[in-house]
């Protein structure tokens, strides 16, 4: 079984305050993009697991790996055969596109059909919550607006599949516990919730992501982009989740690659 797990970009992101067990309440608008890593899952003799990767080199130990955490759940709990699984990484890592939330939730999605356990969305949801915040949206994979964690969702009527999207991910490498110390919580005047209804062109004044300007003190090169993103016509430009990507939507496929030589850049409808 093959599946490529996609990426994500923050519309708007506002955090609002510290939680009791630690983690912050947020606001923000996830919408699914399609870049995408590769995800290959096959059935092995009982007692095998494989778990190698290609692609882009992902730091540390492959235990932390959420694929592999994914199948350590569902296996201590269905007492799953051995499998073999392979991802090849496309999605950069500390990126603030959540490609590794994205792998981790479609292997609980594959195992769950790969081996018949007939979980519901629900079921899978809660499986995701326990891999980590950003999953459950990957169990949606739909234009939603998050809030608490980011785990709680309510349905946005948002189309943006006539726009294109570039995507350029600095050198910088953004920790995103490093980076909820750089921002300080505040109540936004008006929720997200009613500003993305508002038309895109209208968005570069009123729609912003609270981590952005720590993350661009601390990283002038994102402000950077941003400014290049705007300057090539971009119609809303901002750094996704934590950092460091940042994005731009286009009425018009963009020609960028070449402001960006130290950067990695994709460009592709929206979903």
């Amino acid at each position: 079984m093959i599946q490529f797990p996609n990426c994500k970009i923050n519309l708007g992101l506002n955090i609002l305050g510290k939680r009791s067990d630690g983690f912050h309440n947020l606001e923000t608008v996830f919408y699914p993009v399609s870049l995408c890593d590769a995800l290959e899952i096959i059935p092995a003799p009982e007692g095998v697991f494989d778990f190698h990767t290609t692609g882009l080199e992902i730091p540390g130990s492959h235990k932390n790996n959420l694929c592999v955490k994914a199948f350590q759940m569902l296996k201590a709990d269905f007492g799953l055969p051995g499998i073999q699984m392979h991802l090849h990484k496309v999605i950069p890592m500390g990126s603030g596109l959540g490609g590794g939330s994205s792998d981790g939730t479609f292997a609980l999605k594959m195992l769950n059909d790969l081996f018949n356990l007939e979980l519901g969305k629900n079921e899978l949801t809660d499986y995701a919550r326990r891999l980590g915040s950003d999953c459950p949206f990957f169990i949606e994979n739909r234009p939603l607006f998050a809030s608490e964690k980011g785990d709680l969702f309510q349905d946005i009527a948002l189309d943006l599949s006539g726009l294109f999207v570039a995507i350029v991910i600095p050198e910088a490498h953004v920790d995103t516990a490093d980076a909820y110390r750089m921002v300080i919580p505040k109540i936004p005047e008006k929720s997200l919730f009613n500003l993305i209804n508002l038309p895109v062109n209208d968005w570069k004044e009123l729609v912003f992501n609270a981590f952005e300007k720590p993350i661009t003190a601390k990283f002038p090169s994102v402000g950077a982009i941003k400014t290049s993103l705007y300057g090539a016509g971009a119609i809303y430009a901002a750094m996704s989740g934590s950092g460091s990507a940042v994005f731009g939507l286009f009425d018009n496929p963009p020609k960028i690659d070449r402001q960006f030589p130290q950067c990695f850049t994709w460009t592709s409808n929206c979903l």
